[in-house]
This record gives structure tokens, C-alpha cells and sequence, in this order.
């Protein structure tokens, strides 16, 4: 595992590098003293774990979890602090981050902490893997039944996109299509809203709305990069490789796969979002 570090403390980052590090649990490939230039480092950087700060100048590290899930929603988060405020705490877990280690450093704490975020990362990518042989097979399966005559044209052709994609059953399938029905059946466009707000519009909670749909959205992306590793003329990768997603960032995932670059491709979820809405109304 690749990590990242964010803290005004130097001492704590020579401490957390060298747990990393000598424990073998991976490699430090940067850090940070504070939120914002943690961000400017994360453009150019792909760590699989950032450990990072609670309480930080310049930003903090809320701020800066929230903000760094926008662009890189694959990443997993520790988050260090004296702090005991089960209210900050709470939000830390609604930010996303994975586990909360109470400062000072315990090194037997956090080496075990790290251990179970590798180990569930590990995971989520051999179930992904999974997913994909079994998407290749239900290609090979007779096509699922024409859908009810009660549910819209528009829905059924967003929900055999989001099954070749392989994201049908992922928890924010159901928010893509909630979101999907609306631009349609309201004839909004996506250019007139943040997405926040359009989430706005089906929960309280918005950012955790949004949060799922970029997960979704970048595990489609993955496995779309599956297929073009297996077969490059497979026909669900080349119908959207380039239509729902970037082809340049569909060969960067394809590339970090193969072990050739540690940058894992990006998605443009308003892009995305966008095509997906094209593809239903053609």
C-alpha cells in the first residue's frame, strides 16, 4: 500500500512514516503540514491510504477528507487527533474517513488499524475482479426480460446500462437512477445545478448521496478497465469507454491495473451523468 501523510506535527510524521515503513506495511509517497497542500499533492499523487490530521491550519482535516473525495473517491482515510468530541468524531465517520485514532500515536493501535484498511482495500479489489468474471458470464446469459409496462422507457435503458457496467446491485445504483428520473421527467440540465444540489432534492444528507454516486461511478470505471484488459474489442468497453467516461483516463486505470503507473484513473461525474441521461432518451 501506498500512503500519504497530512500533519502540522513534524515529529507525528516521522513517527507515522516510520511505523509504515519499518512495520512493512508499505510506503510513505508524501505529505503534508495542512490540508490545502495535501490537496495540491493528491493531483499528482495516487496513495491507496492517507493518514491525515484532525485539526491542522490552512485547513483542516475534515475539509480536507470532504474535499479530497470529490476527486479521488477510491481512497481511504485514518484520521489522527487529541480530539474526544464524540460530535467531531461522528462527523469524521460521516466525512468518510475509515477508522479515528486518538493522538498520542499508540504504534501497536495504528500498525493494527492499518492492517484491517489494507486488508478491507485488498478485498474490495479481488471482489471487484469477482464482479467483473461474473459480468463477462451474464453477457454469455439470455437477455433479462423486457421490463414492466408500468416502469418508464427511460429507467429500463438506464438500468441495463448500469447491469453491463457492473454496477446495478452497488448501493449508489439507486441514486443514480432517482437522479437520472429527475433531469429527465423535470428536463433540468445538469449545468444548472451543483450536483450537491440535485442530491439535495431525495435526502437530508446530500454529500452522502453524492459520495455513492462517484463510488458507483468509479467502480464502473474499473470494471469497464477489466474488460479492455481481457478484450480491447469487447463491445461494452468500446460502446462506453469513451461516451460515459474519459478514454484517456479508461487507459490510466488500465495501466495502474497492469502494475505500469501507480495514477488510477479519474471520472467526471457530471460528465458521466450527463451520458447516462443522453443514453436514456435516445
Amino acid at each position: 500500500m501506498n500512503f500519504y501523510l497530512v500533519d502540522d506535527d513534524r515529529n507525528v510524521l516521522a513517527i507515522v512514516g516510520m511505523i509504515v515503513e519499518k512495520r512493512g506495511l508499505g510506503r510513505v509517497i508524501g505529505s503534508a503540514s495542512n490540508g490545502a497542500d495535501a490537496l495540491e499533492d493528491l493531483r499528482d499523487l495516487t496513495p491507496d491510504i492517507v493518514i491525515a490530521d484532525l485539526l491542522m491550519p490552512v485547513m483542516d482535516g475534515l475539509t480536507f477528507v470532504e474535499e479530497a473525495r470529490k476527486s479521488h473517491p477510491q481512497l481511504a482515510f485514518i484520521m489522527l487527533s487529541q480530539v474526544s468530541s464524540k460530535d467531531m468524531i461522528a462527523d469524521a465517520y460521516e466525512k468518510g474517513i475509515e477508522f479515528f485514532v486518538q493522538k498520542p500515536v499508540n504504534s501497536v493501535e495504528l500498525e493494527t488499524v492499518i492492517k484491517k484498511v489494507s486488508a478491507s482495500l485488498s478485498m474490495n479489489r479481488a471482489f471487484l475482479k469477482m464482479q467483473n468474471l461474473f459480468q463477462q458470464e451474464m453477457q454469455l446469459a439470455p437477455q433479462p426480460a423486457a421490463p414492466k409496462p408500468q416502469e418508464a422507457p427511460h429507467l429500463a435503458k438506464l438500468k441495463t446500462v448500469l447491469q453491463r457496467l457492473g454496477i446495478i446491485g452497488d448501493l449508489g445504483s439507486r441514486d443514480i437512477q432517482q437522479l437520472v428520473d429527475y433531469l429527465i421527467t423535470h428536463g433540468e440540465d445538469l449545468g444548472s445545478s451543483t450536483l450537491g444540489e440535485l442530491c439535495g432534492k431525495f435526502s437530508q444528507n446530500p454529500k452522502s448521496v453524492e459520495q455513492r454516486i462517484r463510488r458507483a461511478a468509479s467502480t464502473g470505471l474499473v470494471n469497464l478497465a477489466n474488460l479492455g484488459l481481457e478484450d480491447y474489442t469487447n463491445e461494452i468497453f468500446t460502446e462506453y469507454a469513451s461516451t460515459l467516461y474519459n478514454f484517456e483516463q479508461v487507459r490510466r486505470e488500465m495501466d495502474c491495473i497492469r502494475g505500469r503507473s501507480d495514477q488510477h484513473g479519474k471520472v467526471f461525474i457530471k460528465s458521466f451523468l450527463s451520458a447516462l441521461v443522453a443514453y436514456c432518451q435516445n
